[in-house]
């Protein structure tokens, strides 16, 4: 009886082990993946009390040691323990919602994050040697059971060690990054011969910095930051592990989602030119209208040197109003024929090699560029960064051929072939603006099948179900043959948009993930067609 009793004692301390560390994993990855805000994985963990917090093994883990206790209570018998070894142990095998390998962006164990998995640890840790010293204080059965308990509230309370514990590091990551801070606005305050340009809107940023950069390239020794390095944290990282003394210039993207952003990030690297794509509705959540946001993001142009280039958007008339916030003379561009801006696109042509179009500077000089980026936006994106060369002194011919360099922005717009299908890869965008001008990109390629697939847009506070509705209503204004719409609630909008618009109930397809929509889209796609993916939801948007 005991030497069983012990075994499957092990046994059910391992699952429970097993299943509660990665519960706690997974909640690490839903704070690291809300940026490690507070209010951010508390809204999160408020909208998935019920289908991720809180599981049904919870319930029948607690429902067995109930039962169990109450036999004990009946009878004193090491063969309630025995009895209820097992069944608890089953209740916690299934844990296929935590599963790492199906993550899109994994989990990234930083130095901040192996900082704060000790203490979260140690706080899931308490309740299991609390469970334990109680129950061998009691002795067996009852002791075996007041141990499965300590499991079953460190596993149920792993969101809460997370908070707990990044309470508790709250001060100490507060302290390591004024000093990164302090660092960084010392490097470069040590370097006036830099040249800094800061890029900012609510969409293109980061392919505005990748074009940019390979212009500028003709000329000057530029770092760019990588990827999406657009926290305070990424241009710390930029500036203090990255710059190096032979760079002359240096272009970041400026990121916000709060008010004060702006300031935080200027405290740390003012520009010297700055940069302003589209005040769009992204991160309406926490900004709440645009004019919130356009004023937050005109920072970055007060915020210029005093005899520094701003480069506006002509076209969208709240950046265009941020002219009069400049401190220094003012580029424009458009790629609508706008009288007054400075540089100017015309005869737009897509297809699948990429685009061609005219570029007209300040000097009247019109020179023909190619590119491999798709859109009318990757044209604004392009103009922008002409202008902040041309601010520069470089020619326009010059940057025409550093033009046909650039290489798409991965999961932007980027071009795949899969088997004779043409894949319009413009995963990483969930913006209006965005998405629409990928869906004419698509209507215009190709002359067979065109399809495409997406869980519609996120985070766009209370204008998401009338901006997806309005998607909806866009698609069906174009002749697709395949919409593949990924989950049924997420993109019940959309759904009603297409019938309102009237497009055939046939086409529509809803499935519950993508990889099932992508077994069907092999069965019905074939050579000479055409799909775009737009937009992919982050993982915290799909548990």
């Amino acid at each position: 009886m005991t030497t069983a009793l012990l075994l499957l004692g092990i046994i059910a301390t391992l699952f429970a082990g097993w299943r509660a560390s990665r519960r706690v994993r997974f909640f690490l990855h839903i704070f690291q993946l809300e940026t490690y805000k507070f209010d951010r994985y508390g809204r999160w963990l408020a909208d998935h009390v019920s289908t991720t917090i809180v599981r049904p093994s919870h319930g029948a883990g607690a429902t067995v040691l109930l039962l169990g206790s109450f036999a004990v209570s009946l009878v004193d018998s090491a063969w309630v323990a025995l009895a209820a070894l097992p069944v608890w142990t089953v209740t916690f095998i299934s844990s296929r919602r935590y599963r790492s390998d199906e993550e899109k962006k994994p989990l990234a164990f930083t130095e901040r994050m192996t900082r704060l998995s000790i203490p979260v640890g140690l706080w899931a840790l308490l309740p299991i040697a609390a469970g334990g010293l109680y129950g061998w204080t009691l002795g067996s059965p009852t002791g075996v059971l007041w141990y499965l308990g300590g499991f079953l509230v460190a596993d149920l309370g792993a969101p809460l060690w997370v908070a707990l514990g990044a309470a508790l590091m709250h001060p100490v990551e507060s302290t390591i990054q004024k000093g990164f801070k302090r660092q960084a606005r010392r490097r470069l305050q040590s370097r006036p011969d830099l040249t800094v340009v800061g890029i900012t809107g609510s969409y293109g940023k980061t392919s505005t910095k990748v074009i940019l950069a390979e212009l500028l390239r003709q000329r000057y020794n530029v770092y760019a930051t990588p990827s999406s390095y657009n926290t305070p944290m990424g241009l710390c990282l930029a500036v203090n592990e990255h710059l190096k003394p032979e760079h002359q210039v240096l272009v970041l993207e400026y990121g916000i989602r709060y008010p004060g952003d702006m300031d935080a990030l200027c405290d740390i690297a003012e520009p010297d030119t700055s940069v302003v794509t589209t005040v769009g509705v992204a991160h309406l959540e926490t900004m709440g209208t645009q004019d919130r946001i356009a004023a937050e993001k005109g920072r970055l142009v007060e915020r210029t040197a005093p005899d520094g280039p701003t480069v506006l958007n002509i076209d969208d008339e709240r950046v265009a109003a941020m002219a009069d916030r400049a401190p220094g003379p003012v580029w424009t561009v458009s790629t609508e024929g706008h009288p007054d801006a400075d540089i100017t696109a015309a005869d737009l042509q897509y297809d699948t090699g990429g685009t061609a179009f005219d570029v007209t500077d300040d000097t009247g000089t019109t020179v023909s560029f190619e590119t491999r980026l798709l859109g009318r936006h990757n044209v604004l994106n392009v103009l922008l960064a002409v202008a902040v060369g041309r601010s520069m002194g470089l020619r326009l011919r010059q940057m025409a051929h550093a033009a046909r360099r650039v290489e798409p922005v991965e999961h932007r717009l980027q071009l795949r072939d899969r088997g004779g299908v043409t894949v319009i890869d413009d995963a990483f965008n969930s913006n209006p603006v965005g998405a629409r001008n990928a869906v004419e990109i698509l209507s215009e390629m190709g002359d067979g099948q065109r399809a495409i697939v997406t869980p519609g847009m996120v985070e766009l506070g209370e204008r998401q179900w009338a901006e997806n509705k309005e998607f909806g209503r866009f698609l069906a204004r174009h002749n697709l043959d395949l919409v593949a719409l990924i989950g049924a609630e997420q993109t019940a909008p959309i759904q009603e948009g297409l019938s309102e618009g009237g497009f055939p109930e046939a086409r529509t397809h809803v499935f519950a993930s993508l990889a099932e929509a992508q077994d069907v889209l092999k069965q019905k796609l074939g050579p000479g067609d055409v799909v775009l993916y737009e937009n992919d939801l982050p993982d915290q948007y799909e548990v």
